[in-house]
């Protein structure tokens, strides 16, 4: 690595001391409930600052002396190194790490922030040193090998001032720019709850205006043959020596008709997506298949966006046939339907629009604070290196 004057590349373990972690025994209520702070990876993730104060959980005096933890003093800094290798904080009281954390205490001429700021701009470094099957983890010895390029002390400083004023600039940015993206986003929910408050239509089960609903099947796992009827033909293996060779349907039909598919799992529960092109439903979709003489696929499918359980983010943890078939929605004539469709669709353009200009805009701030970082540790960072 090259330098500027008045740098020189150090190893961590010659400029700071770094520490293991430790749980005590989680079945000895003696070992917890104390006064002594304890934080974990998983803590680590929840900080909403660079400082640590509190933890959830404390250990006991007891329980610092029957485990491998360690008190670190206040002003360290605290690296998770597994599950995953990366997070990081800064200390302002004493505190104790589990094993899945590393603490490095600063020596003499090294800064603290100086510190936190290296590890953070070397986090894909630290990743690609860790090792391990199940999930990777960072030793202690080898991020004791890992090199810090180093200068004066005031320098240190006056790095850490200006990257302090730089990123609460960026992060002020970046919190502007997401509650510009939330907004372009709620104003189409918005407009579109507007839409479907009209008091003069009536009101239809959404299972009386479509021809089928029905949820995806199991995706067939064995030698399998389409058959006309468009089912799929596979071998049942109920029984394994009786039932061999025997065949039967499976509910994993394809799908031919322009239909709406709801996401009746996981994370993304509640999402939609309209369909016009032959598809294999998989379990975890519900497909509605709209009557085209009572309603539009596309009148269809904001009608379902804008059922409460969906706009609320469906804190249920999964949708079922029974309840969709079960919601009413407003149904005006079709003629009404498509009018309104254009209007929508028409606005849900200039929205995706504006989301793609803050979502850049967020990336490239993130882009931004990376870029700086990397100069800081190169002996290129000044006020005006930056502006």
């Amino acid at each position: 690595m090259t330098m500027r004057q008045g740098w020189e590349v150090k190893k961590l373990g010659d400029v700071c001391d770094v520490f293991n972690g430790g749980t005590p025994n989680t079945k000895n209520k003696e070992f917890w409930d104390g006064k002594i702070l304890w934080i974990t990876p998983k803590d680590m993730g929840k900080l909403e600052t660079v400082y640590v104060d509190n933890t959830e959980r404390k250990i006991t005096e007891a329980g610092l002396k029957n485990s491998s933890a360690k008190i670190l003093p206040s002003n360290s800094v605290i690296l998770s190194s597994r599950a995953p290798i990366g997070h990081l904080a800064i200390n302002t009281k004493p505190i104790t790490t589990n094993q899945g954390c590393k603490g490095l205490v600063p020596r003499n001429n090294l800064d603290t922030k100086y510190l936190f700021y290296f590890l953070k701009s070397s986090v894909q470094l630290l990743n690609d040193l860790g090792s391990g099957t199940t999930f990777k983890e960072l030793s202690g010895s080898k991020l004791s090998e890992v090199e810090i390029p180093l200068t004066y002390f005031p320098e240190q400083q006056s790095i850490v001032s200006i990257l302090d004023e730089c990123f609460t600039a960026i992060d002020k940015a970046k919190a502007n720019a997401e509650q510009n993206l939330k907004n372009a986003k709620e104003l189409f929910e918005s407009y579109l709850q507007g839409v479907f408050e009209n008091g003069t239509w009536k009101k239809e089960r959404i299972e009386s205006v479509c021809a089928e609903i029905f949820a995806g099947g199991d995706a067939p796992k064995d030698n399998f043959s389409e058959e006309p009827n468009g089912k799929y033909k596979i071998p049942i293996y109920a029984n394994a020596v009786k039932d061999k060779g025997l065949y039967g349907y499976t509910d994993f039909a394809r799908v031919t008709n322009p239909s709406v598919t709801i996401s009746a799992r996981g994370s993304g529960t509640g999402h939609t997506e309209l369909r016009t092109e032959s598809y294999l439903p998989i379990v975890r979709l519900i497909v509605c298949i709209p009557d085209k003489t009572k309603i539009t696929l596309e009148f269809l499918k904001f009608s379902i966006d804008n059922l409460e359980i969906m706009r609320s983010g469906s804190a249920i943890p999964q949708l079922t046939v029974p309840m969709i078939k079960d919601y009413s929605i407003p149904l005006p004539s079709i003629k009404e339907q498509q009018a309104i469709v254009y209007q929508l669709d028409a606005l849900q353009v200039e929205t995706q629009k504006l989301e793609s200009v803050y979502q850049k805009k967020i990336a490239n701030l993130v882009e931004l604070k990376s870029s700086i970082l990397q100069k800081a540790f190169s002996g290129e960072l000044t006020e005006k290196s930056i502006v």
